[in-house]
C-alpha cells in the first residue's frame, strides 16, 4: 500500500511541476543543501513531507483552475439541426395519398471563439449539411450562426455569430510544432452535451497521419482506415475525449490552444484513452483562409505511395537502411506527372504478399529529408501552398537526381486525388 501511495504522490509531483515549473520537483527531489548537518526527526520529516504534498496538490489545482478560468469563456456549445424530406408509404390502390413530411434530426458539438468579429471555429463534420445552427456561450447566451467556410481536408469550419464584442473572448494559439510527447494536455468541450467539461492527460504521440470517416453523427468523428482523406501532423492524447468534444480545444499548460479535438479511436464510441487533435499550425493556416475566401486550398503533388521499408529497399537493390517515399502511382495530368515522376512498374513478393516496387523514391524536398509518407504529408501541409515550386530529391534506379515540381490544388473528389489502398497526397 505504501508503494502505491508513493507512486501516486510522485505522479502528482510530475503533473504539478509541469504546470507550476520545475521548482516543485527541485524542492522534492533535490533539496537545498543546508550548512547544518542536523538530521530531522521522524516527526519533523513527516511534517515537511505533509507540507510538500499539500504544496504539490495546491499548485496542480491552482494551475488547472487558472487554465479553465482563462479558456472556458472562449468555448461554446454548438447545436445543429438537419431537416430531411421523408416520403410516406402510399396505398398500392391509390385510395389514400399522404404528403411528404419533414423530419428533423439534431446533433451537437463544440467550438471556440476565434476573434472579436464573431468568428467561431469548429469541425467541418459538426456542421456539415446542417440546416440550422445555434451557438451557446458559457454565460447561457444562445444565438443563431451561419457557416462562413468549411474545409473537408482539414475537418475545420468557421461560423459567424452576431453578438456584442464584449461576449467574445478569443483563444490564444500555441506553437504545435514545439509540442513533445509527454507534455500535459487539457481538453475543454461538451462531451455528451455536458457543457464546458475539462479533462486532463498527456501528449501520447505527435505527427500522426489520420484517415477520418465523417459519415457519423455531428458530435464525433471516428478513426477509419478506409477513409477518403487523411489529416496530417495530428496530435494524439489520452485526455478523455468523447462524442460532443468535436471542435473543442486541446490546450497546453499555459492555456494556449495546441489543437482542435476531432476524433477518437474506440470500439464503443466513447473515450478509450486515444483521442486526436488537429494541430494549431494547421488551424492557423486554414481558418484565416476560410474567413477570407470561404475555402482553403491544400497543396497537392498527385501521387500515391508508401513509406520505404527495409524489405522494400532490399527488393529494389537499395541499402536496407534507405528511407523515403516509394511512389506507387502518379495521377495522369497531375503535378508529379507533369514533372516526369515515375510510379512503380514491377512486383515483388515480401512475406508472401505481392507488392509494387520500381518507382521513384522521394528522399527530400527542398533539401529537407523525407523519411516516410507521413513526413511528406506533414511537409506539404506545414510548408507549402498551391502554385509553389519545390525541388524533389529522388532515387531512380538507385541514382540520385533532382526534379522540380509546381504544386497544384488538391482536387475536391477522392477519385481525382487518387486515393488507393496506400496513402495519397
Amino acid at each position: 500500500m505504501k508503494k502505491v501511495l508513493i507512486g501516486v504522490f510522485l505522479t502528482l509531483v510530475l503533473v504539478a511541476a509541469a504546470f507550476a515549473g520545475a521548482q516543485v520537483i527541485g524542492r522534492v527531489a533535490v533539496p537545498e543543501v543546508q550548512a547544518s548537518t542536523a538530521v530531522a526527526t521522524p516527526t519533523e520529516q513527516a511534517s515537511t513531507d505533509a507540507l510538500t504534498q499539500s504544496d504539490v496538490l495546491t499548485s496542480l489545482e491552482d494551475a488547472l483552475t487558472s487554465v479553465y478560468d482563462k479558456v472556458s469563456p472562449s468555448v461554446v456549445y454548438i447545436e445543429v439541426t438537419q431537416i430531411a424530406q421523408v416520403t410516406t408509404m402510399r396505398s398500392p390502390w391509390g385510395s389514400q395519398q399522404q404528403p411528404d413530411q419533414q423530419q428533423e434530426t439534431t446533433g451537437s458539438g463544440t467550438g471556440f471563439v476565434w476573434d472579436k468579429e464573431g468568428h467561431i471555429v469548429t469541425n467541418n463534420h459538426v456542421v456539415e449539411d446542417a440546416d440550422e445552427i445555434t451557438v451557446t456561450f458559457s454565460d447561457g447566451t444562445t444565438v443563431p450562426a451561419k457557416v462562413v467556410g468549411t474545409d473537408e481536408n482539414s475537418d475545420l469550419a468557421v461560423l459567424s455569430v452576431d453578438v456584442d464584442a464584449a461576449k467574445l473572448t478569443p483563444v490564444t494559439l500555441g506553437d504545435s510544432t514545439q509540442v513533445k510527447v509527454g507534455q500535459l494536455t487539457v481538453a475543454i468541450g461538451n462531451p455528451f452535451g455536458l457543457e464546458n467539461t475539462l479533462t486532463v492527460g498527456f501528449v501520447s504521440a505527435i505527427g500522426r497521419s489520420l484517415p477520418v470517416d465523417t459519415d457519423t453523427d455531428s458530435s464525433s468523428s471516428t478513426y477509419s482506415s478506409t477513409s477518403s482523406y487523411t489529416i496530417p501532423d495530428v496530435i494524439q492524447t489520452d485526455a478523455s475525449i468523447n462524442p460532443g468534444n468535436s471542435g473543442g480545444v486541446l490546450l497546453n499548460s499555459k492555456g494556449e490552444v495546441i489543437g482542435v479535438t476531432f476524433a477518437i479511436y474506440s470500439s464503443t464510441g466513447s473515450s478509450a484513452g486515444i483521442g486526436f487533435a488537429i494541430p494549431a499550425s494547421t488551424v492557423n493556416k486554414v481558418v484565416p483562409a476560410l474567413i477570407k475566401n470561404g475555402e482553403y486550398k491544400s497543396s497537392w503533388i498527385g501521387i500515391s505511395g508508401t513509406s520505404l521499408t527495409s524489405e522494400l529497399a532490399e527488393a529494389m537493390d537499395l541499402s536496407s537502411d534507405q528511407r523515403g517515399v516509394l511512389i506507387a502511382e502518379v495521377v495522369t495530368g497531375g503535378p508529379a506527372d507533369d514533372a516526369g515522376l515515375q510510379g512503380s512498374t514491377e512486383k515483388a513478393e515480401i512475406d508472401g504478399d505481392s507488392v509494387e516496387i520500381g518507382g521513384d523514391v522521394l528522399v527530400a524536398i527542398d533539401g529537407q529529408p523525407i523519411d516516410s509518407f507521413d513526413a511528406l504529408t506533414i511537409y506539404l501541409a506545414r510548408s507549402t501552398t498551391p502554385g509553389q515550386e519545390i525541388t524533389l530529391t529522388i532515387l531512380r534506379n538507385g541514382k540520385e537526381q533532382s526534379v522540380k515540381v509546381t504544386l497544384g490544388e488538391r482536387p475536391s473528389t477522392t477519385s481525382e486525388a487518387l486515393s488507393t489502398d496506400e496513402a495519397a497526397s
